[in-house]
């Protein structure tokens, strides 16, 4: 049988092909310990949210708790100017720092050590479980950072905060895929954790324990029914039903 010659110009779509393949695995690759970050807020600004973050539970979400951080800090008041976003800002740093304590803060087995391994998906619900537990402290003072999130000015970086913990949390979990499944795996936990969040800040059950069992029917629900959601869509929408609730509770005629 004589070879077969290909034309010029289908080696050529087998060759851009290739490239994009190899973009793709390159970009699905990607995870935060692959480049150097820089800290997501210069030392003065950091100083000032890490300390506002503690007065949370008593100010919330607030210009008070950033008046408070900063004196906290040694800074005056009006050091608070410094963060041009406000109230967002301390909202931010508390889910970058988080996102990025999650790699120290849980720990699992390597292979061939003793004890039994755990399957990625079992990693995913933990490594999870750990983030949503990091809110415990705030977590009556959420819905109110949900509320904010939520509007048209910060949502966009909310989002992409929040693609970014899916991210995180499958790569920490040992997902190597680099087919389209890297994207609907992501999209399908942003949306799952965004709805669990949301149920988390009306959860009184003791330890909150019918968070973990809301977490769970979630991702039970993605594993039968083989389906994924659109992140930024289902976001949206639980944290916008969320910001109304909030304002509705602060009076306001919605």
């Amino acid at each position: 049988m004589a070879p077969v010659r290909l034309s010029n110009s289908v080696l050529g779509s087998f060759r851009a092909a290739s490239r994009r393949s190899a973009l793709w695995r390159r970009a699905c690759l990607y995870h935060s310990y692959e480049y150097n970050q820089a800290p997501p807020f210069p030392p003065a600004e950091s100083a000032i949210l890490s300390a506002a973050l503690a007065h949370v539970p008593t100010h919330g979400f607030t210009s008070g708790a950033l008046t408070q951080g900063a004196r906290d800090a040694g800074y005056l008041d009006v050091s608070t100017s410094l963060l041009p976003r406000g109230v967002f800002d301390l909202i931010y740093y508390h889910l970058v720092t988080q996102r990025l304590a999650l790699k120290d803060s849980v720990q699992f087995l390597a292979e061939g050590e003793k004890g039994k391994s755990l399957s990625i998906e079992a990693k995913v619900r933990s490594l999870t479980l750990a983030r949503l537990c990091a809110n415990e402290p705030i977590i009556h003072r959420w819905q109110e950072a949900i509320a904010i999130m939520a509007q048209p000015t910060y949502a966009p970086d909310s989002i992409a905060e929040l693609a970014r913990l899916a991210d995180e949390i499958w790569f920490l979990a040992g997902d190597q895929s680099v087919d389209s499944s890297w994207y609907t795996k992501r999209a399908s936990l942003s949306a799952i954790y965004s709805a669990t969040e949301v149920f988390m800040t009306q959860d009184t059950s003791k330890g909150f324990i019918e968070t973990g069992k809301f977490l769970d029917a979630r991702l039970e629900d993605v594993m039968k029914i083989g389906g994924f959601f659109g992140a930024m869509g289902d976001w949206l929408d639980y944290t916008g039903h969320s910001a109304v609730n909030v304002l509705r509770s602060k009076g306001v005629r919605i």
